[in-house]
């Protein structure tokens, strides 16, 4: 009977323990949490990225490390019980600057292309059971336009019936950027807006894109016009140029037939008065010969003689 009950005991230790191991091996792995890992998605050229990763320890964890990786390769390690407790490692375009106490905030160098990449943060418990948790993210080196977006063809006064033929073009960047046409604050409709044109020089490019539509009486708000050409590269970089046209009125039939008949009337009253102006003149004359009656008969009788004599 005793040797039954020892067996049974043994039996029952044998199907525990590994369930124990087990349980204690799931405590483990579920008390070492990653909480955040923040790494920058656009960074621009020359400008520093920050990366951070936080974590939470269960109530008998120890942390072993905490490791950075970039592409797969690690570049910076934490270990707390090492005698050099925080290395670096070489790697190209990677460089740490500044680095605090836990290893979960690291400052970069001023980013260079090779910058860009898939970066990685790696924390692990002590043993026996070295936990290990990790987190990715990917972050794009841009390169951001040498000026903002330029419009061109926009006129300065408009009418209705009018066709608006403009075009924006951005500065070169890496990537290549984003426009946007609104019309008068709003969304240019999609039938209004051509298909955007990159053209790549020298690993940078440039994006045109033109807008084209009629203008109608309702686009005009307050007695004008306005466009606007929006350039991004979400989330580092907004800039936008508007550009606005007057309301130019057109000129109705009957007002240019109105303009015309002035015209005419004036012209006709020119006339007249010169013709008055004229009459006025020889009136003159003839007062003055009638006034020197004598003058001009002596001028009638001496002049046959006078001829004769010659």
């Amino acid at each position: 009977m005793m040797c039954l009950k020892t067996m049974m005991v043994c039996s029952l230790r044998q199907q525990i323990l590994p369930i124990l191991g087990l349980l204690l091996i799931i405590e483990c792995i579920i008390s070492l949490k990653l909480l955040e890992l923040r790494v920058p998605s656009h960074v621009p050229l020359g400008t520093r990225a920050e990366l951070s990763c936080s974590w939470q320890l269960g109530e008998h964890d120890v942390l072993y490390s905490v490791k950075w990786y970039k592409d797969g390769r690690e570049f910076f390690r934490h270990v707390p019980r090492d005698l050099e407790p925080r290395r670096k490692f070489p790697l190209p375009g990677v460089d740490v600057e500044t680095f605090d106490t836990s290893g979960g905030n690291v400052t970069l160098s001023p980013a260079v292309l090779e910058t860009g990449g898939r970066y990685r943060c790696e924390v692990s418990g002590e043993r026996p059971l070295f936990p290990t948790v990790s987190d990715h993210a990917d972050m794009l080196v841009v390169v951001l336009p040498d000026h903002g977006p330029m419009i061109s063809g926009f006129r300065s006064r408009y009418r209705t019936g009018d066709r608006v033929q403009v075009n924006c073009t951005s500065g070169r960047s890496r990537p290549a950027t984003q426009l946007a046409w609104y019309i008068n604050g709003e969304p240019a409709p999609a039938s209004a807006v051509q298909s955007a044109i990159d053209k790549k020089t020298e690993d940078l490019e440039t994006t045109s894109m033109a807008l084209d539509f009629v203008v109608q009486e309702t686009d005009f708000k307050k007695n004008g016009l306005k466009i606007k050409c929006l350039a991004t590269l979400a989330p580092v970089y907004w800039r936008s140029n508007e550009e606005s046209a007057l309301k130019e009125k057109a000129i109705s039939n009957q007002l240019l037939r109105s303009s015309l008949e002035d015209v005419k009337v004036t012209r006709a009253d020119r006339v007249l008065a010169n013709s008055a102006e004229f009459t006025n003149s020889w009136r003159h004359v003839v007062l003055l010969l009638c006034s020197m009656p004598n003058l001009f008969l002596r001028g009638l009788v001496w002049f046959p003689f006078f001829l004769q004599e010659i």
